[in-house]
């Protein structure tokens, strides 16, 4: 019998999943909002509704947010990416078979995203060196980096998300290594397969090293020089009808061999000056007679736009980043970070006119123009946090805490040993850690609360509240008894065999997290209702919700490299379709055989 709170969680499930996976709001905004409207509708308690902000999984992923910074400020997988450059240098498939094994071990202990994000910029200086395509680096890394995060129960947030959830309903909590043997064979296997297939689906398309040319901004760029009867002499560039009228970015201004980089706004314009411009060059030639501007060349070259003061760079809009849903004027990058946006990627296209009214989505390239000096402090601010784009150029590193790597690993080690022999819980043992390092200085209680990527923390602990909603309310009993009538017939394997497909397909849609979310209580309940252990249920949620191939927007990894590797929707679908297949057939011959039921 469907109750009003049955029917009022439906309702609110299917206006969850379409909310996650149009993305028109962000996903804390969404949880937040989900968790609201349980509490007014009186489905859950105001208490059961913010419970999942003290919950053990949401303060460990907190935790493991701070301890992946610790390590990532000290270098050590900066000195590991490095080793890595050479061996590509040495032999392009020796390399890419090293390069998927250590990020694989590494993404099975700390968060994968910076991971990820270090060795963008590397693998393109490799590619350059090598002249290989960077596109066929790139996916390797991150998938390899979703192979090692099903490892261990601190791979990824997902694992830690859905062992808190069972221990929430009064079931054992995962052991650090209990996903170690399927997460094994998923990581062989995923390397043979990349191997063996998956890197010679990914196109062999040359990503172009001329920043200018990749971006199309051949017919973009130009210098126009003022005459004397221009309108826009003697009024400053904030005034000027090149400015205001033909939205045209000043981006350098001669007058008489002095160059004004990046130019301000209160800048008087004089007969005589010659502005290096962005706007269509088709645009300049109709305007020039009306406008009292020549058109003197157009700058079809990186260097031209390049030279001892200034730089152009490629940066992607990270993975929640607040960023997204924002127009560049609305962010007021230029004054906020001196630097110019030229152009933006996004999902494969190429936007170079209104640039400044473009609405940002995680994933997006941008193609920046930024002094020399300014790059290094960009490049610092993302070091530390503060940013919330990832520089994929080659154009240098930020300095790290060499000193503290031993600290930081020896805390990683002690937390793992500590969990592992269940000397004290996960939560404790990572609390534990991030006291030390914050003691240490190997990171400040800033640079703490700057890693922890709140996005993802209101996210978890929102959505959980729709978890026990399902749970309260009967919905998940519900649910779970239209799975057993249609699927139990075939036996509980089915039952595992589905849940494992339907998490993935959620997950290539919305987040990970909240496809785990919403359904590990149905796993719950349908174990419940088989009288059978609800292990290989939940774990068949786990693995599929961290194992997303298929498209650019269904894991994190794979849209922070979407844009860096010029790849197209269709890449994905290519070379991750095959994968996700094997992973199934392989979670359903093995999850039953490992985890009984």
């Amino acid at each position: 019998m469907i109750t009003f709170e049955i029917g009022a969680v439906l309702v609110i499930l299917v206006v969850a999943i379409v909310l996650f996976a149009t993305e028109k709001f962000s996903v804390d905004v969404v949880a937040l909002f989900l968790m609201s409207l349980l509490i007014v509708l009186g489905i859950v308690t105001p208490s059961e509704g913010v419970a999942g902000f003290s919950n053990s999984a949401t303060i460990t992923v907190a935790a493991m947010f701070i301890l992946s910074s610790a390590l990532f400020r000290s270098g050590a997988v900066v000195k590991l990416g490095l080793l890595m450059s050479k061996i590509f240098k040495f032999n392009f498939w020796v390399g890419i078979f090293c390069l998927m094994v250590v990020v694989a071990l590494v993404s099975a202990f700390i968060n994968n995203t910076p991971v990820v994000a270090i060795f963008i910029p590397i693998l393109a200086s490799a590619a350059a060196t090598t002249n290989k395509p960077l596109a066929k680096m790139l996916i390797p890394l991150s998938y390899a980096s979703m192979f090692g995060g099903v490892c261990t129960l601190i791979g990824t947030s997902t694992n830690i998300l859905v062992s808190g959830i069972a221990a929430e309903n009064g079931l054992e909590p995962f052991g650090m290594f209990e996903m170690s043997r399927l997460g094994l064979i998923f990581f062989v296997c995923g390397i043979v397969y990349m191997l063996v297939a998956g890197i010679h689906l990914i196109p062999n398309r040359k990503t172009e090293t001329d920043l200018v040319q990749k971006f199309g901004m051949g017919e973009y760029l130009t210098e126009i020089v003022l005459f004397e009867n221009a309108p826009s002499v003697g009024k400053s560039i904030k005034d000027s009808p090149l400015k205001n009228k033909l939205e045209i970015d000043i981006l350098e201004v001669n007058r008489g061999g002095v160059n004004y980089f990046m130019p301000a706004d209160s800048l008087v314009l004089e007969k005589g000056d010659i502005l290096k411009v962005r706007c269509n060059v088709e645009k300049i030639k109709t305007l020039q007679e009306r406008e009292g501007i020549g058109l003197k060349s157009n700058l079809k070259f990186q260097d031209e736009l390049e030279s001892d003061n200034m730089v152009l760079v490629e940066a992607v809009i990270a993975p929640n980043s607040r960023f997204e849903g924002k127009t560049i004027k609305q962010i007021d990058f230029r004054s906020r970070f001196g630097a110019t946006i030229l152009a933006i990627r996004h999902r494969g296209e190429v936007m170079r006119d209104n640039v400044a009214n473009t609405v940002l989505k995680a994933g997006d390239t941008l193609l920046i123009e930024a002094q020399v000096d300014q790059l290094n402090f960009l490049r610092q601010l993302e070091y530390q946090g503060k940013n919330t784009f990832l520089i994929v150029s080659q154009v240098g590193l930020p300095k790290f805490k060499k000193e503290k790597i031993i600290p930081v690993v020896v805390t990683m080690a002690s937390i793992i040993v500590l969990a592992t022999l269940n000397v004290v819980p996960i939560m404790v043992a990572a609390l534990m850690g991030c006291v030390f390092l914050v003691i240490t200085k190997c990171i400040t209680m800033e640079e703490a609360y700057q890693a922890i990527d709140w996005k993802v923390i209101f996210l978890l602990a929102g959505a959980m509240s729709l978890g026990v909603a399902m749970d309260k309310s009967g919905t998940a009993d519900l649910i779970s008894g239209f799975l057993i009538d249609f699927v139990g017939v075939w036996g509980p394997i089915a039952i595992v065999s589905v849940l494992y497909i339907l998490t993935s397909i959620m997950t290539e849609i919305m987040s990970n997290n909240a496809s785990a979310v919403l359904l590990a209580p149905i796993a719950i309940a349908t174990a419940a209702s088989l009288n059978l252990d609800a292990r290989p249920f939940l774990m068949a949620i786990t693995f599929a919700a961290s194992s997303s191939f298929m498209t650019p927007v269904g894991y994190q990894t794979n849209t922070m490299i979407y844009g860096a590797g010029s790849y197209r929707f269709s890449d994905f679908l290519r070379v991750g379709t095959p994968l996700n297949i094997i992973f199934w057939i392989i979670a359903t011959i093995m999850i039953p055989i490992l985890f009984p039921f």
